[in-house]
């Protein structure tokens, strides 16, 4: 039997669902999948998609009433998490999981996360929505000055903050540079520390970005360039030289974006993602030169990496991710998002992967090293247990035809059917080893 179908259900989807047949093609199904423009999801209960000023509105109504006091709701963490739930109930619902795949990877690799406060969990969805999934299959340089420009980047690495020493405001407050947001664009964004950069290109590049923040008590609300906080004079970045002003900063972006550097940095952790743990060199140098002759062309790359024969064989040789994970069960038990949206945001949580809640700005890890461990693998399986108990009316052999078909080995199959009950059956499938793994 053909297993790629499924192969690329698992390997580059988010798991097959019983109602959503297996692709006869599976490259023209994927390919299908990153042509287009992208639906924003809408949040259940909503008529549209939140923006950047109703997320700030209702901080400024918090600001107004004050904290909630014990017991009572914080209007703002009722959003994030109607956001989140949102969005985790569309990755157990979407017949385009390859596409959702990308997006996971982008935002992970321009991570803002809940911990940077509420200038990130007020408009974390607008940012899902406006910088990220438009260009996820767009121009690399693109995507990067989407990014920086959203508030909610600029408020997570505190941009806000930066003031030029010699700008008109710095002369009259004596405030300086703040150099997070310029450290983690070359560190964690572009170039990477193997591109040997130094204190002063971060310096200078912090400098550069000097003027850029956002508004959030009043029209217009959003990312603003305060000419007035913006350092004045040439700088150099890698050597580069870029004049001073709003354009110099884009200019410098694209520049990053671009840089060879970045194209091998960017290479790697795709590989990484969606190919193995330790990517072979021939893999990342085919991305990487795809990257440089096309100028960054993210549709180009999502359309090469199905096509590597590195992708297919061995099957099943990373493993999911807790969030991964989740979404994968509900979808192989063939559950309704909206049912299972809070279930699932709770899951993630107990499975030590909060939703846009990354520990830090590198996001999360991407190899099975990271999240194997025997507390890890425990949460796991009292999840299964949990999870296979809300499910026990379903036949526990379809889930498994469906969730694994032709990889399920016979060890495994043999295991379900002697299985005392449907529910030890059904989390047997979602425990086993070959579940874990895509």
């Amino acid at each position: 039997m053909d297993s790629r179908p499924i192969q690329a259900a698992i390997r580059f989807g988010l798991g097959p669902r019983p109602d959503q047949p297996l692709p006869a093609d599976p490259i023209a199904w994927l390919d299908t999948q990153i042509e287009g423009a992208d639906t924003p999801p809408v949040p259940a209960g909503l008529t549209a998609p939140p923006a950047i000023a109703d997320g700030y509105r209702i901080w400024l109504e918090l600001e107004a009433a004050g904290q909630p006091g014990p017991g009572q709701a914080n209007p703002i963490e009722q959003n994030f998490q109607i956001e989140a739930i949102a969005a985790l109930a569309r990755r157990i619902d979407t017949a385009m999981p390859y596409r959702e795949r990308l997006v996971e990877f982008w935002a992970n690799h321009f991570t803002v996360s809940k911990r940077g406060g509420y200038p990130v969990s007020t408009v974390i969805g607008p940012y899902m929505r406006e910088a990220i999934r438009p260009h996820v299959t767009g121009r690399f340089e693109d995507l990067l000055l989407a990014v920086f420009k959203h508030p909610a980047m600029l408020g997570y690495l505190n941009q806000a903050s930066s003031i030029g020493p010699n700008s008109p405001a710095g002369r009259r407050s004596g405030r300086g540079l703040n150099e997070n947001l310029a450290r983690e664009i070359l560190e964690l964004h572009t170039v990477s520390p193997a591109a040997e950069y130094t204190q002063d290109d971060v310096t200078a590049f912090a400098r550069l970005l000097t003027g850029w923040s956002y508004e959030r008590k009043k029209e217009p609300f959003g990312t603003v360039f305060r000419q007035s906080s913006h350092e004045p004079g040439t700088k150099m970045v890698m050597g580069r030289r870029f004049e001073e002003g709003e354009e110099a900063t884009e200019e410098a972006l694209r520049f990053l974006a671009n840089h060879a550097s970045t194209h091998r940095f960017l290479a790697t952790k795709l590989a990484r993602h969606f190919i193995a743990d330790d990517p072979p060199a021939t893999v990342t140098g085919r991305i990487e030169g795809i990257l440089r002759d096309t100028g960054g062309d993210l549709r180009a790359v999502a359309a090469a990496l199905p096509r590597m024969p590195e992708a297919w064989a061995p099957p099943l040789s990373k493993l999911r991710s807790p969030v991964d994970y989740v979404t994968a069960s509900y979808r192989a038990c063939g559950a309704s998002g909206e049912a299972v949206g809070r279930l699932a945001f709770r899951g993630c949580s107990s499975l030590n992967q909060p939703y846009w809640t990354a520990l830090q700005p590198n996001g999360w890890p991407d190899r099975a090293v990271d999240w194997l461990g025997p507390e890890p693998m425990m949460q796991r399986l009292d999840w299964a247990y949990d999870a296979a108990g809300r499910i026990t009316r379903l036949e526990p052999m379809m889930i498994l035809d469906t969730a694994l078909g032709p990889l399920a080995p016979d060890t495994t199959r043999d295991a379900v059917r002697r299985a005392g009950s449907p529910r030890d059956a059904i989390a047997m499938i979602l425990a086993s080893a070959e579940f874990q793994r895509r």
